[in-house]
């Protein structure tokens, strides 16, 4: 058992019978009254976000979660086998443990994989990853990089949108959070 003054981002809460992750916190002191935690939690395997409060000084329940970094091998069917660094043991994680993350691995990826009772809970790709545009349509004469965007797919399947300069086999950064187009990756 922990306290609420244990708290920080990325702490795993184990919440009545369900394992939350601490996105944010903020430890609020009123003029009036006690002091008190406000959290936001994403729930592990669900995805889903919600706000808790907790008095502060109060008693929570913290969940042991391994993290490590495992290599993206191949997917096979729906499933997807990483293999560990360290150990160089083969883990199968299915679909929905990979989840959105899909979208933006190549095989031979890095990722941290976070593991609790030997299950794994969800995978942590790096802010950003370099990727290839496999097909995007031609750009116009006067296609200016203030301008609009088009869609374009990457080498991965998944398609974002880029500006309209942007051409066939360009390496793009891509933001693995939220999809986003960062820039032109020039070697």
């Amino acid at each position: 058992m922990a306290t609420t003054n244990d708290i920080k981002n990325g702490t795993v809460l184990n919440l009545d019978g369900n394992l939350w992750s601490v996105i944010e916190f903020q430890h609020v002191k009123p003029g009036k009254g006690g002091a008190f935690v406000r959290t936001k939690l994403r729930n592990v395997t669900s995805g889903k976000v919600v706000d808790k409060t907790f008095n502060a000084g109060a008693k929570v329940d913290t969940a042991r979660v391994d993290r490590s970094e495992y290599q993206y091998l191949y997917k096979d069917g729906d499933d997807f086998v990483f293999m560990d660094n360290s150990t160089y043991d083969q883990l199968t994680i299915p679909a929905a443990v990979v989840g959105d993350a899909e979208n933006f691995m190549l095989e031979n990826t890095n990722a941290v994989i976070a593991m609790h009772d030997g299950s794994p809970l969800y995978i942590e790709l790096p802010p950003s990853v370099v990727l290839e545009i496999t097909y995007t349509e031609p750009g116009l004469q006067g296609d200016r990089s203030t301008g609009g965007t088009k869609p374009a797919t990457l080498e991965t399947g998944y398609q974002i949108q880029v500006p309209l300069f942007i051409e066939n086999n360009t390496r793009v950064k891509v933001d693995t959070r939220s999809g986003d187009y960062l820039g032109r990756v020039t070697e």
